[in-house]
C-alpha cells in the first residue's frame, strides 16, 4: 500500500501546537514509509476562516521543517464534490431533509437534561412524507440534511495506537448533520464529517493520523465511508497535549501557537525535537536529542502513547539550550539580527557579530536571551548599583585612568587578547592593586555590572567597534 497520510487544519486562528504535533506524526509517518504527506486546508467554516491564518499554518510548517508534497487542496474549492455526495445519500433515502427549528432542538435538550438522558437528537423528522416536507416548505420552514445512523450499528476499527475501538450507534447522538440550514430546498453548507471523508477517499488517503478528541468522529466517518461505498484508511489517534494540571492545553494557558513559541525565542529545532518526544518515546539507545530526519528514519506509531502528554517547559526549555549551543555562529547571527534591529540596533558587521554570538551562546536559553545579554555592545550600559560601589574600591579609578591612557597611546585594536592581558598585569603592578580588583572594576566600567562572559573577549569585542576606551573615561 502507498502511504498517503494527510493533515487538515482549520484556518479559524493561528497553528496550534497540537495540530502542529499531528503535522509531525504524519510527516514522519510518511518519510518513514517512503509515502506522501499531503496538506488541506478545511476552511468550511467561512464566518471564521481568515486568510491571513491560512497563511500562518503555512509558514509554521514551514518554520518547522514540515513541507509538504503537491499543492494545498482547499476544501472548498471542492463543494461540487460534497453536493454530488449529499445528493447520492439522499437519493438512496440514506439521508434526508429535518425541519426542526433551533428553539425546538433546544426544549428537546432541556427536556432530555431534566429526565437525566443524554442530549441527542431523537429524530422525529427521520420518516417524514412528501406532504409533511411539501408542507414545511409551504410554512416557510428551513432544514438542515441529517444522515441516518442505526442505533444497532456496531462500529469497530482496529487503531494504530489504541488497538480495537468499538461503538453503537445509538453512542453517536443520533442522525447526523451533514449539511447547514438553509431556506430553499437547495443544499446548504456541507459540514465537516461528510466533506472529510469525501476529501479523504478523493485524495486517496491511506492512514488518517490525528488527535484523540476525533475518536467520535470516526465512528461517524466509518458509517459515512461504508454508505458512500468508499474504501476505508486506517485510524491512528494520538494523545492530546495536557498542561500541568492534566486538563487539555488550551488558550488559557497562555501559550499555544507556534507563532507564540517563535516569538518567545524558541528555535523550530528544539520545538519540533520538543513535540515530538510529547507522546513518542525514543527507541532504546537513540538520544532525546535528535533531528527530524533522525526521528523518521525510526518512526513507528506502536511508540506512540495512549496517555495524554503533559507540556514540561523545563524540558523544551533545557532543549531549546542545547539546541541554541550548538548553533553555527553564522547561522546564530542571521536569527539575532532581526531581534537586533526591532530593538534599532545597527546590525555588526559579520566578524565581530559571529564573534558576539560566540561569546553570548554558552549563556542562551531562549533567543531573546541574545537580545538582553548583547544589549551592552550596542548602547553604553548604565552603571548598576554594584559597579558604583566596585569603582569606589580604592585605587580603581587610578588604576582605569592608567590602562585608558595606555589604550590611547596602544595599536591594540582588540584583535589580539594577550595585548589585553599583558596591559592589565602592567597597570596592576604599576598602580599596587591586585588584578582581580582591576578586571572587576574594568567589567564595572564596560558593562555596568559585575557579572558576565569571558571579561577579555568581551572587552575586545568593545575594541573592535571603538567603544571600549570611551566607557572608561566616563568612570575617571
Amino acid at each position: 500500500m502507498k502511504v498517503r497520510v494527510r493533515l487538515a487544519p482549520s484556518p479559524t486562528g493561528r497553528l496550534h501546537i497540537g495540530t502542529a504535533r499531528t503535522a509531525a506524526f504524519n510527516w514522519l509517518f510518511a518519510r518513514r514509509h517512503s509515502g506522501s504527506f499531503l496538506l488541506r486546508i478545511e476552511d468550511t467554516d467561512k464566518e471564521r476562516s481568515r486568510s491571513e491564518y491560512t497563511e500562518n499554518i503555512l509558514d509554521s510548517l514551514r518554520w518547522l521543517g514540515l513541507t509538504w508534497d503537491g499543492e494545498p487542496i482547499v476544501q472548498t474549492n471542492r463543494q461540487a464534490e460534497h453536493h454530488h455526495a449529499i445528493n447520492n445519500l439522499l437519493a438512496r433515502g440514506l439521508a434526508y431533509r429535518c425541519y426542526c427549528s433551533e428553539e425546538e432542538l433546544e426544549a428537546m435538550r432541556i427536556e432530555q437534561k431534566h429526565s437525566g438522558q443524554a442530549p441527542r437528537y431523537d429524530n422525529r423528522h427521520r420518516g417524514l412524507t412528501p406532504k409533511q416536507e411539501q408542507k414545511f416548505r409551504d410554512e416557510g420552514c428551513d432544514s438542515v440534511i441529517r444522515f441516518r445512523i442505526d442505533d444497532d450499528a456496531d462500529i469497530c476499527w482496529n487503531d494504530m495506537v489504541r488497538g480495537l475501538v468499538q461503538w453503537r450507534g445509538s453512542d453517536l447522538g443520533g442522525d447526523m448533520v451533514i449539511a447547514r440550514r438553509t431556506s430553499s430546498n437547495s443544499i446548504g453548507e456541507p459540514l465537516y464529517n461528510l466533506v472529510a471523508v469525501v476529501d479523504d477517499a478523493a485524495m486517496a488517503v491511506s492512514h488518517v493520523i490525528r488527535g484523540e478528541d476525533h475518536i467520535a468522529n470516526t465512528a461517524k466517518q466509518i458509517l459515512l465511508y461504508r454508505a458512500l461505498e468508499l474504501p476505508l484508511p486506517n485510524f491512528a489517534h494520538t494523545p492530546l497535549i495536557l498542561n500541568a494540571e492534566g486538563r487539555k492545553l488550551s488558550k488559557r494557558d497562555g501559550v499555544t501557537s507556534i507563532t507564540d513559541f517563535r516569538q518567545m525565542g524558541y528555535t523550530a529545532e528544539a520545538l519540533i525535537n520538543y513535540m515530538i518526544l510529547l507522546g513518542w518515546s525514543v527507541p532504546q539507545g537513540m538520544n532525546e536529542r535528535f533531528s527530524l530526519e533522525q526521528a523518521a528514519a525510526v518512526f513507528d506509531l506502536n511508540r506512540v502513547s495512549r496517555a495524554g502528554a503533559r507540556f514540561d517547559w523545563d524540558k523544551l526549555n533545557w532543549l531549546n539550550a542545547q539546541f541554541l549551543h550548538e548553533m553555527p555562529a553564522s547561522e546564530l547571527l542571521k536569527s539575532l539580527i532581526p531581534l537586533w534591529r526591532d530593538r534599532g540596533w545597527s546590525c555588526p558587521a559579520n566578524d565581530w557579530g559571529e564573534d558576539l554570538c560566540t561569546l553570548l551562546r554558552p549563556s542562551l536559553a531562549l533567543l531573546q536571551d541574545g537580545v538582553e545579554q548583547a544589549k551592552p555592545f550596542f548602547v553604553m550600559p548604565e552603571l548598576g548599583e554594584e559597579a558604583q560601589q566596585q569603582l569606589k574600591v580604592e585605587g580603581c579609578v587610578n588604576a582605569l585612568r592608567d590602562l585608558s591612557r595606555r589604550l590611547e597611546s596602544s595599536d591594540w585594536d582588540g584583535r589580539k587578547i594577550v595585548k589585553a592581558q599583558q596591559m592589565i598585569e602592567e597597570v596592576a603592578t604599576a598602580i599596587g592593586i591586585k588584578k582581580g580588583i582591576l578586571m572587576k572594576s574594568l567589567r564595572a566600567a564596560l558593562f555596568g555590572k559585575l557579572q558576565g562572559p569571558d571579561l577579555f573577549t568581551a572587552w575586545s569585542l568593545l575594541a573592535r567597534i571603538g567603544q571600549d576606551r570611551q566607557r572608561l573615561i566616563r568612570c575617571i
